[in-house]
């Protein structure tokens, strides 16, 4: 919940208006109207895999330079590459079935760092998600507009980067509303770029049948010259190359192992059959794509893309009289590829915070990014990423082939880790009868692959902007390391804590009945332990023979780790009414009148607010407490990793006019 109440002023009326009213919780099919089926997965996520292929093969068919003739082998191991991909990311969704497959599947097979290796690539490769596919679909756009536009200016800004910028605040709107909201709009995108691009791709095969023996007569010829000037070995080195600049086609094919928890129940069938959609129309594109890029003799134009080159000559004879109907079939295609492009970016968003609350629930980032707002969606997830995604398409003048490079590095580095921990899952799985050596075999032939593009592209792009993703990348991983460590230093000093308050005494005297009227005191706390004991003793010691009644109160936190399905939140709910159950025994047996209250909700602060209210209704004569812990050196970064909750809940009842007041509970280095 935040400040404002969604319609009891302007700005919660602005707020319920752009991002919606909030979730409820209670309603039993939350779940699954928050879900997505298989087609609408496919939007989505196979969004990003798609799209890829207006940039991809445009970075492959120009590393050929004149030796143009490869455009079909180059298509076909294109092709080869996304299903062996696929395939592999497939095995990956059945094994790791919740989500997060990228992150979870080495950091459970290959170790704890070579998780958060893969987490932090991942996560700049998320970033660079949206960076790249607003990128490219503002230069697809501007492929159609004048060359003076180009340089338009507003108040000394480009506005072609104002555009990328407007559109990435568009999708953390519609993102901030929620997945299945923002889909709402890209059924119909979608459906209108495979149409076009159906029609092309038919139109490009019957205008190319006519001429198909000069086509192979040309390659021919060109395959024996190139051999003569530079022999088969060069020729394969240049083949080699280009395959491995093109490894931008297959971004975007891990988004379904990564965001699955969007997916419909049955989550394994129906985010594979989304990951088959996704490799079946990503490999027919893209490897299409190439092979018309050679037959078209496709060039280089100032200002446009080879895709708007190459829709421009495949329609160009279209007329109905005078009227240029191939012209404007050639805008309305990118005009469709520079909408699915903006509709990847969603990819970044709807994966990449899955991502990162995985990594949040693991404490390798602080565990505010895991949590969820009133509309179910991980809110401080999606600002972080819009954020950084805007500086960086700012940072690199929205430059495609810059952010291409960037974006592909992390990708493969993701492809491979994740493809050597399945083949370490396939060798121990060897002894369960399962066939783990065609598995295994498979996994190994996807990590060949993916190395080898890793490696290439290193070594040709590293002084063109590669080594600024691997120190991204590098810084990326050891904040993340030092983030889990300071949370294991929290975690050994709480229990030292608990360990003081183990085995506390009883009063020997029956708890007297609680008595309303009577002097109430409300203790808000988190979960069972020290913290909350030692609070309870203090407000005592503080308050001696005043306090008649202790009211326990606990908030049930919904966040990505539990919000899973109806099962995990009925677990929340027994866990908070069992905490507070604790409590309340405790207090029993030390000999005060007790109760206890608990919620669940998405927000602490603002369901303990409300709760609270109600208390106060009914213990006319009540104060508030809560613990928080301090130590001898409290630095900065102790309040970005918790999230002070206890200071955060006294604000806002004392603007209430409720009393609160937090009891200092000191826990010492030694």
């Amino acid at each position: 919940m935040d400040e404002h109440k969604p319609g009891d002023s302007a700005a919660g009326w602005l707020k319920e208006l752009l991002l919606g009213k909030p979730r409820e919780l209670r309603d039993p099919t939350i779940f699954r109207r928050i879900a997505l089926v298989s087609v609408l997965a496919w939007i989505g996520l196979g969004a990003n895999g798609l799209s890829s292929a207006s940039y991809g093969p445009e970075g492959a068919f120009l590393a050929l330079g004149d030796h143009r003739f490869l455009a079909v082998p180059l298509a076909l191991a294109a092709a080869a590459t996304v299903f062996v991909i696929a395939w592999s990311y497939s095995r990956l969704i059945e094994a790791f079935p919740s989500g997060g497959g990228g992150y979870v599947a080495p950091f459970k097979l290959l170790g704890p760092t070579a998780g958060a290796m893969s987490g932090s690539a991942l996560i700049i490769d998320y970033v660079l998600t949206i960076a790249v596919s607003v990128g490219a679909g503002v230069d697809a756009i501007y492929s159609n507009l004048p060359e003076s536009w180009r340089t338009q200016l507003i108040l000394g800004f480009p506005v072609k980067l104002l555009v990328g910028g407007y559109v990435i605040f568009v999708l953390m709107v519609l993102n901030l509303r929620g997945a299945k909201e923002s889909l709402a709009v890209a059924a119909p995108i979608f459906a209108a770029f495979l149409l076009t691009h159906v029609i092309a791709f038919g139109a490009g095969i019957v205008e190319a049948v006519p001429h198909a023996q000069e086509i192979v007569a040309g390659a021919s010829a060109g395959f024996d010259s190139s051999v003569a000037s530079i022999g088969l070995g060069g020729l394969a080195l240049i083949f080699l190359q280009a395959y491995a600049l093109g490894g931008g086609t297959y971004t975007g094919i891990e988004s379904v192992a990564n965001g699955m928890n969007i997916v419909r129940e049955p989550v394994v069938r129906n985010a594979k059959r989304t990951l088959l959609y996704m490799s079946v129309t990503l490999a027919v594109t893209a490897a299409g794509i190439l092979v018309f890029y050679w037959v078209f003799s496709v060039a280089p134009q100032e200002g446009r893309t080879l895709n708007a080159v190459l829709f421009d000559r495949v329609a160009s004879s279209w007329t109905i009289g005078q009227f240029p109907l191939g012209r404007w079939f050639a805008v309305v295609t990118l005009a469709t590829e520079a909408a699915l492009l903006f509709l990847a970016a969603q990819a970044g968003f709807i994966a990449g915070v899955r991502v990162m609350a995985s990594m949040a629930v693991d404490s390798w980032l602080p565990h505010r990014f895991a949590a969820l707002s009133e509309r179910l969606t991980m809110r401080n997830s999606i600002q972080l990423l819009s954020l950084v995604a805007l500086a960086v398409y700012w940072y690199t003048g929205g430059s495609v082939a810059k952010l291409v490079v960037l974006y592909s590095i992390n990708v493969f580095l993701t492809f491979s880790i994740s493809n050597v921990a399945m083949c370490v899952r396939a060798v121990r799985a060897s002894d369960g009868g399962r066939p783990w050596v065609r598995t295994l075999v498979g996994h190994l032939a996807a990590s060949a692959l993916c190395i080898t593009i890793l490696i290439v592209m290193l070594v040709v792009k590293l002084d063109e902007g590669a080594w600024v993703t691997l120190i991204l990348t590098g810084v990326l991983l050891v904040v993340c390391i030092l983030i889990r460590r300071q949370y294991a230093r929290t975690r050994t000093r709480l229990r030292r804590l608990e360990d003081a308050f183990a085995n506390l005494p009883g009063s020997g005297e029956s708890a007297p009945p609680i008595d309303a009227a009577k002097p109430t005191a409300v203790l808000f706390v988190e979960s069972y332990g020290g913290l909350g004991v030692h609070t309870l003793l203090s407000i005592f010691r503080a308050f001696p023979g005043y306090f008649h009644n202790v009211v326990f109160v606990t908030i049930g936190v919904i966040d990505s780790g539990n919000f899973k399905g109806a099962e995990e939140l009925e677990a929340l709910r027994a866990s908070a009414g069992h905490t507070v159950a604790r409590y309340v025994d405790l207090a029993t047996r030390l000999g005060i009148a007790a109760a206890g209250e608990w919620r669940v909700g998405t927000d602490a602060v603002g369901e303990a607010e409300e709760l609270a209210a109600d208390l106060g209704r009914r213990y006319p004569r009540h104060m508030f407490f809560g613990g928080r812990l301090i130590f001898r050196r409290d630095p900065w970064y102790e309040r970005l990793l918790h999230n002070e909750t206890a200071l955060a809940i006294q604000r806002r009842l004392q603007w209430k006019g409720l009393p609160m007041t937090i009891l200092p509970v000191r826990v010492f280095e030694t």
